[in-house]
């Protein structure tokens, strides 16, 4: 096992890597260079598992076709002394051009996605190119302890690229966060596991290490590294960093293709999920023929994802949900309680945990919930937790995130209602901060689902004024959303009567 001494080596040799990056024209911002350092990672990687897949296959007695063969293979050309313009020309007259015409299998598939259609970002000067082969080059990727350590650089590179460039927090979602919802749903081996908006495969790759520590045969892992993990995700740039976030976490094979998930016609859905873990993305918009996907049609992204996500889920007892929402979500009428009361009548909508502001800072301060669902239905009651932002602290923010100790009493709490749930145990008693609602309830309030702490009856106390501020913006979100609309709903009007 490598020492914690070699172990800082190597995450400081990483971080290096960076500097070198950084200072290359190509490479301005930290989108730039992550993006970089990714396929270069993920180049190195593959030349390692192929030599793996190789060995494998003589053993067997079988031939094994690699993916990049000869003068492409990572062992040859970034090993080579090229002169540095010889380099620059070598990737991008032959390496890149070969990577975009890949096809045949999944695995090529994967990767001609995201190396096609655009320019993949090179390095200006040859010289700092060779400088970061030399880096990667001294990566042991068969070691699991380098292959650990890098995956734990990777993932803060992916936090502070969210923190730093505001348009990349849409697909980063906040690690507690996460690994808080996963252990809520307990994704098992031999289910699948999809998230339709999957960005940087923060869920994915957070699920395979919850659902590993349960490996014990040599078919749990086969079904872990090829027949569990499913992605998609509409842009490029976080396609690759989520097909390399999965790979730095032990899943060589991993199912996610670049696609506009919204454009699948729900009404026709062929492949479906035990288990989905999303945080799809809220505040854009879709056009009509986007819209036509769906029975409840609205240009609310997050509603169309929610009948997406709603229509994913395997037909059979126990196929579940986690998701993301903006609070406008939980109190919006409309087409939104249409859907709403969808969810509730064919699914049990059990838990609903509200989040406070700044939990998705700093790149957004819309305010949040989680909304916890499965089959069968229909809901009977919900249990509600606020949690609570620490004393002393107005909103979470770059400087003060969200942490996993900020859960510690919804776990307590939710493992409570999970045991009342399974027959095992009593029904919980309202605390200060959880409460249940039954369906009778939800659904004389028209579906509104919103989280009304009753220990916190109205008038008593004001909300701190982060969350105030926060619900303002989402209620400004929402009348915009209504005004485009009427407006798209006129328009179309008036081109009937033309």
């Amino acid at each position: 096992m490598a020492s914690p001494q070699t172990r800082g080596s190597l995450a400081n040799d990483i971080w290096r890597a960076c500097d070198i990056l950084r200072r290359d024209n190509n490479c301005g911002g930290i989108m730039e260079y992550i993006e970089h350092l990714s396929w270069l990672l993920f180049l190195r990687f593959l030349d390692a598992q192929e030599e793996e897949w190789e060995t494998q296959a003589k053993l067997r007695g079988e031939d094994y076709q690699r993916i990049l063969s000869g003068d492409l293979r990572w062992g040859i050309w970034a090993a080579r002394d090229w002169p540095a313009d010889d380099l620059i020309a070598f990737v991008h007259g032959k390496l890149i051009p070969h990577l975009q015409a890949l096809g045949g299998d999944p695995l090529r598939e994967t990767i001609q996605s995201v190396f096609s259609e655009r320019n993949v970002i090179v390095c200006a000067s040859g010289y700092n190119l060779k400088d970061v082969l030399t880096v990667i080059n001294g990566i042991n990727f068969h070691s699991q302890d380098d292959v650990f350590t890098i995956s734990q650089v990777y993932e803060d590179l992916l936090r502070r690229m969210g923190s730093e460039n505001k348009d990349a927090g849409q697909f980063y979602t906040p690690r507690p966060v996460v690994r808080f919802m996963i252990e809520v749903v307990q994704p098992r081996i031999g289910e699948t596991v999809y998230d339709p908006a999957c960005g940087s495969c923060g869920f994915l790759a957070q699920a395979y290490l919850h659902m590993k520590r349960r490996e014990r045969t040599r078919e749990d892992h086969r079904k872990l590294q090829h027949e569990t993990f499913f992605g998609q995700e509409k842009k490029p740039i976080p396609t690759l960093l989520g097909v390399m976030n999965l790979v730095l976490h032990g899943v060589a094979s991993p199912n996610v293709v670049r696609r506009n998930t919204l454009e699948e016609n729900i009404r026709n859905v062929a492949e479906r999920h035990d288990v989905i873990l999303t945080n799809p993305p809220f505040g854009g918009t879709e056009g009509r023929h986007i819209q036509q996907n769906f029975p409840v049609q609205s240009q609310a992204t997050e509603l169309l994802f929610l009948q997406h996500i709603m229509k994913k889920l395997k037909p059979r007892d126990g196929a579940r949900c986690g998701m993301v929402v903006p609070e406008g979500t939980l109190f919006r009428g409309g087409a939104f309680a249409d859907v709403k009361r969808d969810l509730a009548e064919q699914f049990d909508l059990h838990t609903i945990v509200s989040l406070p502001a700044g939990t998705f800072s700093p790149y957004s301060d819309v305010k949040t919930a989680l909304l916890f669902f499965q089959r069968p239905g229909p809901t009977k009651e919900v249990w509600y937790y606020e949690l609570p932002l620490p004393e002393g602290l107005k909103k979470f923010s770059k400087g003060s995130p969200i942490l996993d100790e900020h859960f510690a009493e919804a776990r307590e709490l939710w493992r409570a209602w999970a045991a009342h749930r399974q027959g095992k145990a009593k029904r919980p008693e309202p605390t200060e901060r959880s409460w249940i609602v039954t369906l009778d309830e939800i659904k004389a309030k028209g579906y509104d689902l919103t989280a009304r702490n009753p220990s916190r009856p109205e008038g008593e106390r004001l909300a701190p004024p982060a969350e105030i501020l926060a619900s303002i913006a989402e209620r400004e979100r929402e009348i915009l959303s209504i005004v485009e609309e009427l407006g798209q709903l006129l328009g179309n009007n008036g081109n009937a009567e033309d």
